[in-house]
Parts: C-alpha cells; structure tokens; sequence
C-alpha cells in the first residue's frame, strides 16, 4: 500500500479487500475481543483468559506475549492494539501484590477506550476442572442477569451492558431450538459477581414440549468489583447513535392490535354514484323510448276536461 498525502491507497486487490473490510459500514461486522496479558500474570489469570478466549471464539484474538501497560493509568496501548487487530473489545488480566487476580473487561469507540471495568477473581474453576460435555465452538449463548443491582445501581448496569456485548456473539435472523444448547448466567448478590456456564439438555417428557436441565460444563467465576471507567453522558449516547440508514421508516395509516392484527386505513375522496358504472345486463338495456326492455310503457291519460 503506497501513502500519498496522508491517505493510503492500496496496490494490490488484498489490500484493497483488507481496507474495505476496516472501513465504516452500516451493518458493522461482528464484535471482536482481545485478549492480552500483562507483565506479571497468576496462573489463575493465564487459564481464565484461555477460557474466555474457548468462549468467545472465533471471534476472539489472543496475545500470548506479555505486555506491560496500565489500562487505567494509560490506555494508549490498549488503543493501539485495538486499532491494529481492529477488536472493538478487550480482556486485560493482570495480577500484584495490590490487586491479585485482577481481570479488565472493557470495549471500544472509534479506537479509544468507552468502559472499563476491574473485577477481581476470588473462585476460578476452568473448562478441564469440570468434567463433562463442552458445546461446540461458536455456540451463540443465551445470557441471564440476576439480581437488583444490575437493574438499580448505575455500574453495574453499564457492567451488564458490557458483558452482554462482549458474550453476545453473532447477529442472526433466526435460531433453531436445537442450537440453544449454551448459557450464561450472572448473579449480582452481596457485593460478588457470579458467572455460570451451563448446557441445555432436552430430554424426553411425554409431551411435544421437551424438558429442560442444566448441566455447567465451565468456566466458574466469582468476580470482587473493583474500579471502573464509565463513558460520559454525551460520548456513550454518541457511541449509541444509529445512522439514518438504519432506522425504520414509520408507515401511515397502519396500526396493530394486541393479538399482533394489522390494520390498515384508506382515505378515499366522495365518489358520485350518479356516473357509476354497474354490470351490463340485457334486462336493463334502454329502449328508443327511454323505458328500459321488460317494464310495460306508462298509459297515456288523456284529459276530458
């Protein structure tokens, strides 16, 4: 790619492929995450990392090199590397003598940090502590938030908001009851976060409707909140805006009942029935006379006086 002038122009048709690929669109692609580590990791870190990058592939990249930064601190690493893998999220795991275990759940706008949030990891247990059946990669999961805090507290709403954009996986159209085999559960309670993986089972019960059970298959996490980065009142509601081709247009004179009826209404101007033409009928025909074939012709009455 040659750079003329500040812009570059690519010379070949994969970097022509690559640049359409980063450039703005309507329908943006699928959110990516990066996951990195810092200069000094736990073993629990590394594995809980290598555990969320088994959830969120494929997309997912992680770097297995150490990379000393402070997010909170500095986030310009952070930036830089969000804008060469272009991943609009990122998981940083760390871990001291001041905050051991420490996981960094955040995302992006325009290539500079929105949200970020440090949870510290009190309970770890990975995919290989738990044995049992693991669903396949790329599942689509189904996420469950429980307790008031996500709906009430301010953080921890924002928190939710990040953690369902970071787990949410694909936009798709339709799902097959068959593919809803994967959830996620989060429960906010007593000042921890706890997050459960589980698989969906649909066993026979001698109905149409099959019965449901939850076996978890991995990661177990119990998350301490520790600091966190919100977005300002304009920027997030910047970073929530739609553009127009995106927005549905609202169609007139169209209404719904609550069983999901449409109606429509039409507004026709006052037609004259005097010009109306009806269906022609030998019967009706007129006759030189002006009476109409099939009625007997008036009598004449003649006048004496």
């Amino acid at each position: 790619m040659a750079r003329m002038d500040g812009v570059v122009k690519p010379k070949t048709k994969r970097s022509k492929r690559f640049l359409q690929n980063r450039e703005a669109k309507l329908v943006e692609n699928a959110k990516t995450a990066m996951i990195l580590k810092g200069g000094n990791t736990s073993e629990t870190v590394t594995h809980a990392l290598k555990d969320v990058y088994a959830l969120k592939k494929p997309n997912a990249v992680l770097y297995k090199k150490k990379n000393i930064m402070r997010p909170f601190e500095d986030p310009t690493s952070l930036e830089f590397f969000s804008k060469k893998s272009d991943c609009s999220l990122f998981l940083f795991g760390s871990h001291n003598k001041k905050r051991p275990n420490n996981l960094i759940f955040g995302r992006m706008f325009d290539s500079h940090v929105l949200d970020m949030f440090e949870l510290g990891v009190d309970r770890f247990s990975s995919l290989k502590d738990i044995k049992s059946t693991k669903c396949a990669e790329g599942t689509k999961p189904m996420l469950l938030f429980a307790g008031e805090l996500f709906h009430t507290d301010t953080e921890y709403t924002r928190l939710r908001s990040v953690l369902t954009d970071f787990f949410r996986g694909p936009t798709v159209s339709a799902v097959r009851l068959a593919g809803l085999e994967h959830v996620l559960h989060f429960t906010a309670q007593d000042g921890k976060i706890y997050m459960r993986s589980y698989r969906v089972k649909l066993k026979k019960s001698g109905c149409r409707t099959p019965r449901v059970e939850l076996e978890e298959i991995g990661p177990a996490f119990d998350f301490v909140l520790r600091r966190t980065h919100l977005a300002s009142d304009d920027l997030y509601k910047t970073a929530h805006r739609q553009p127009r081709g995106l927005k549905a247009k609202k169609k007139k004179n169209i209404s719904h009942d609550t069983f999901g009826t449409k109606y429509g209404r039409l507004h026709m101007q006052k037609q004259n029935l005097d010009k109306l033409q009806t269906r022609k009928m030998k019967g009706l025909r007129k006759r030189k006379g002006g009476v109409k074939s099939g009625q007997t012709p008036p009598k004449k009455v003649i006048n004496t006086q």
